[in-house]
């Protein structure tokens, strides 16, 4: 992961590098900032006591998943531009793959994603399998990554995805994780086995440790649908106040 991460990064700054001489097509000091944050949460995070304590506190493994799935997903996909991510537009593999990126299948994975690896079989297996485990993250981040690159991407997006849409489209996304944040903080038994019997270094109880896990998810998903829609909703208004200045234009002349 680490050799992966490392690729990525050099070929993202070399690209900007080779951008940086068209200031129409220059990568911003913000989007690299984003970028570069997004890396540091993927390399940071197994090395903290985050990535020690994930089988032993569910709470801990539910903040290491929104760090992986969430945030750093979300920092990279700010990162991107249309012409940095353009030579890998016509590689095969990208191109057979680009329809996953469309707003509906890219909630659907994400979604079907969610509910999967939180299964007690699924999850259970992360736990008692490293391997396993990276496949986990591997794909918390990749159809994280997906659902921000539908809404916040580079990518052409379809006519029918405007502001209102991608309100909605937010709102529902979120929703889906509130309603299994719901059934942790209510469940009143412990899903997984492992987190029965482990020696919770939080110092809470198995139901209770299940709970706060449940809660982080809410709060954190609440957190996010408020930043993301007032940005919808300046986005909008901006939008609108343009509009608004191009009618006046006209009529003057």
């Amino acid at each position: 992961m680490l050799v992966l991460l490392a690729t990525v990064t050099v070929a993202y700054f070399k690209r900007v590098h080779t951008l940086s001489g068209d200031s129409r097509r220059r990568v911003g000091r913000l989007r690299q900032v984003s970028f570069a944050s997004a890396i540091f949460v993927l390399v940071a995070e197994p090395i903290s006591p985050l990535g020690g304590w994930d089988d032993l506190s569910f709470t801990v493994h539910m903040v290491e998943h929104l760090l992986i799935g969430d945030l750093a997903a979300l920092l990279m996909v700010l990162g991107l531009t249309g012409p940095l991510i353009q030579p890998l537009m016509r590689n095969p593999v990208v191109s057979f793959v680009r329809p996953l990126a469309e707003p509906i299948p890219a909630l659907i994975m994400w979604i079907a994603n969610l509910y999967f690896w939180h299964l007690p079989f699924a999850f259970e297996g992360a736990l008692n399998s490293d391997f396993v485990h990276v496949i986990q993250h591997i794909c918390f981040f990749t159809a994280g990554f997906n659902i921000w690159m539908a809404v916040f991407g580079p990518l052409p997006k379809p006519e029918w995805f405007g502001n209102v849409a991608k309100l909605i489209y937010i709102v529902v996304q979120r929703m889906a994780g509130v309603a299994l944040g719901n059934v942790f903080i209510f469940g009143g038994s412990v899903f997984y086995p492992t987190y029965a019997t482990s020696d919770n270094p939080l110092g809470l109880s198995p139901v209770a440790d299940q709970s706060v896990a449940g809660a982080v998810m809410m709060t954190e998903g609440s957190l996010i649908s408020f930043v993301l829609l007032g940005w919808l909703f300046f986005k909008a208004a901006s939008e609108g106040e343009q509009s608004q200045q191009l009618r006046d234009l006209a009529e003057e002349h």
